[in-house]
């Protein structure tokens, strides 16, 4: 698969939260898929949200020197930065699909990255919006993605 696929914030919070996990291993499963296939991508939004929940909200939290390891390691995956054609891009998607703000510049940057796929829980599955197709990866497992 050369697909791109888009990873939002709440699949690398999933990846360290140890009091989920069923959730937990399938988000390890995802990301171990990601780095070898070299398809994840995500924006400096989802690193800056997954920053502050795993430090500040996930019980016990993680240190920060822990933290911003991974932010540095997954800089690798080349983040889409949150500009002028994410923010005009997401003022549409908002609009056309009635997503929240932050939905919406999830799904814009994951565009603009160009992304075939958007790997979060927080939309519906199958979800097509524009040419991204919505996967919720407690559904489905990276095999989904692999040619049969």
């Amino acid at each position: 698969m050369t697909d791109k696929v888009f990873v939002d914030t709440n699949i690398l919070v999933y990846s360290r939260d140890a009091s989920e996990p069923e959730k937990q291993g399938r988000a390890l499963a995802w990301l171990k898929y990601l780095w070898e296939s070299r398809n994840g991508r995500l924006s400096f939004q989802v690193l800056q949200e997954y920053y502050s929940t795993v430090t500040t909200k996930l019980r016990p939290g993680m240190a920060p020197s822990s933290a911003r390891e991974d932010v540095q390691a997954l800089f690798a995956w080349n983040p889409i930065p949150v500009g002028t054609d994410v923010i005009k891009g997401a003022w549409f998607i908002q609009d056309r699909y009635n997503l929240s703000w932050w939905d919406a510049l999830i799904v814009s940057a994951a565009q603009i990255g160009g992304c075939a796929y958007l790997l979060t829980e927080d939309l519906n599955d199958g979800q097509a919006i524009g040419s991204l197709q919505v996967l919720n990866p407690f559904r489905h497992s990276p095999e989904f993605l692999m040619p049969s």
